[in-house]
């Protein structure tokens, strides 16, 4: 079985036995999408709108600044995976809460020990405080970030602003360009130390 094959086998056993609350209010549960062969991982907090209703992660406006940006570093969509911590959307777009991150933890935990990222890329705030509780992504963002968890894929991680936050905030816009383009740089330093 290949690595497509077991990731949605994931998907399919997590969709049912998740106990996330949100099941309840969403569509429908939002798989991660793309390469499972991967070197890069982005994790975003929750699905959106579109997201909820079309099943797939980064589709509506925050996802075409984020298929911008890949393109600004030579990459398409198809050559990374894309993710959530939460699975499911939030009623009106409302930040995940804490039970509602941990019921969706197990999920994510086995889609990254499958796909065994080089680099996780965290969108936005929720999904670095998953990992990394005690900081704030005004202070890391665009830095390497190095932790070792147990039984967990890689120890490198990068925080970007979630592509979102561009959208309501112009300037925003180039902080996010500016600390995605050092990631072709971070790959290469991680390809250095392994």
């Amino acid at each position: 079985m290949n690595k497509k094959e077991k990731i949605k086998q994931i998907h399919e056993k997590y969709s049912i036995e998740c106990k996330c609350n949100l099941k309840k209010t969403a569509t429908q549960a939002v798989y991660g999408d793309g390469n499972p062969d991967s070197d890069i991982v982005f994790i975003g907090e929750a699905p959106g709108k579109n997201e909820d209703k079309e099943g797939i992660p980064f589709i509506g406006s925050a996802g075409k600044f984020l298929t911008e940006m890949l393109s600004a570093i030579d990459l398409k969509r198809e050559d990374i995976y894309t993710t959530n911590i939460v699975k499911y959307r939030p009623p009106n777009n409302r930040d995940p809460l804490p039970e509602e991150k941990a019921s969706c933890k197990e999920w994510l935990l086995e889609e990254l020990n499958l796909i065994k990222p080089k680099l996780i890329i965290f969108l936005g705030r929720h999904a670095m405080n998953t990992f990394f509780p005690n900081e704030k992504i005004s202070d890391i963002h665009g830095k390497i970030l190095i932790k070792k968890f147990k039984n967990f894929p890689t120890k490198y991680f990068f925080a970007l602003y979630h592509p979102a936050s561009a959208l309501y905030n112009g300037g925003m816009r180039e902080v996010l360009m500016s600390d995605f383009k050092k990631i072709p740089k971070i790959l290469k330093e991680i390809d250095s130390n392994v």
